[in-house]
């Protein structure tokens, strides 16, 4: 609310007036402002802010030094110190932006939550997920079946032509194994599909990302 109360030194209803304005607009000041945007929105001002942040750094370097005797080119502008100085204050104040952004993000990917193949996440542990568990399991699968088949490969160069699944010792009570018979512990229908399940679901968080960040709100 705008001061109230007469103001000292008004001699009349105008100045009275400005001086409540005047006061009113120093209470303003010191309110810190936010902003509220969509997470895509604050990830293109951050790119935004990258640049700006080069263009200032190069801005630097091409006023650091200069020969004494030559005339500062931003003599005019109050100097290169003045520029340089200014420039680099420009700069932390939008390294603080970068921060502030980004602190806002994670806390919303910390409250948002996504349901795939049904495995329910925060955002912040589903990004966890696709950076750093989901390409180790993927190499893993895909190890494992690249290793079945380069054995089936290897076993028909030289005239092996069955593969047996199941537990060694349990087929050799019943007689059911031969000489030369390659033997897979595992069953690779499933593993197939564990490793489409794993692209699935990367497809997926892919497409719920775009659109959580599309209309999910953050302040900073």
């Amino acid at each position: 609310m705008p001061p109230t109360g007469r103001a000292a030194n008004c001699d009349g209803p105008g100045e009275f007036v400005i001086a409540i304005t005047r006061a009113y607009a120093l209470q303003l000041v010191s309110i810190p402002m936010t902003k509220t945007t969509t997470v895509t929105q604050a990830l293109s001002e951050l790119k935004t802010i990258g640049k700006r942040i080069t263009a200032k750094e190069e801005s630097i370097q091409r006023y650091i030094l200069r020969q004494e005797v030559l005339r500062d080119p931003l003599d005019r502008q109050g100097g290169s110190a003045k520029h340089i100085a200014e420039e680099r204050q420009a700069i932390n104040d939008l390294c603080e932006q970068q921060v502030a952004i980004r602190r806002a993000i994670a806390a919303a990917n910390v409250a948002s939550s996504l349901q795939i193949e049904g495995q329910s996440r925060s955002i912040a542990d589903w990004l966890v997920w696709r950076r750093e568990v989901a390409p180790a399991r993927q190499r893993f699968l895909r190890g494992l079946a690249s290793i079945i088949d380069r054995s089936r490969s290897e076993a028909q160069r030289r005239g092996i032509d069955r593969t047996v699944y199941g537990n060694v010792a349990a087929m050799a009570s019943t007689g059911d194994q031969k000489p030369g018979d390659i033997v897979v512990n595992l069953n690779e229908q499933e593993l197939a599909q564990q490793i489409e399940q794993m692209e699935t679901m990367l497809g997926s968080l892919d497409g719920l990302l775009s659109l959580a960040n599309a209309t999910l709100k953050i302040e900073y």
